[in-house]
């Protein structure tokens, strides 16, 4: 993907099976945290609140990821093993087939939160 200027222009650069899906993580993730702010950080579009990066997303190829505090992946652990889904340190990966659910993205971004100390 080219370098992308917002949110907007990052969602509708993204491989087209994930453009929905995308858009529907990134308004789950603002009203997780509504304060957030959204910006472009590292190529990717992320919620910050102050000078902090609370969650994040990425489309690749073949999948999406949301990037959150190391802290908030190891919490919910347990409900990332039982949707099937893929971690790492710092992230979930899912695609169409095997998508996170709203409930998740909630629970992982007010984790991140408060694992940042706001």
């Amino acid at each position: 993907m080219t370098k992308s200027v917002d949110h907007d222009a990052y969602i509708a650069a993204a491989p087209e099976q994930f453009r929905a899906m995308l858009g529907e993580l990134r308004a789950q993730l603002s009203r997780a945290l509504p304060d957030a702010e959204e910006v472009m950080k590292y190529d990717m579009p992320g919620f910050q609140v102050k000078e902090t990066i609370i969650a994040g997303y990425a489309a690749f190829s073949k999948q999406c990821g949301l990037y959150v505090d190391p802290g908030a992946v190891a919490a919910h652990a347990d409900e990332i093993a039982s949707l099937k889904l893929k971690a790492t340190k710092t992230g979930v990966t899912f695609s169409v087939s095997k998508p996170i659910t709203e409930e998740l993205v909630t629970k992982l971004a007010v984790s991140s939160r408060s694992k940042n100390g706001f």
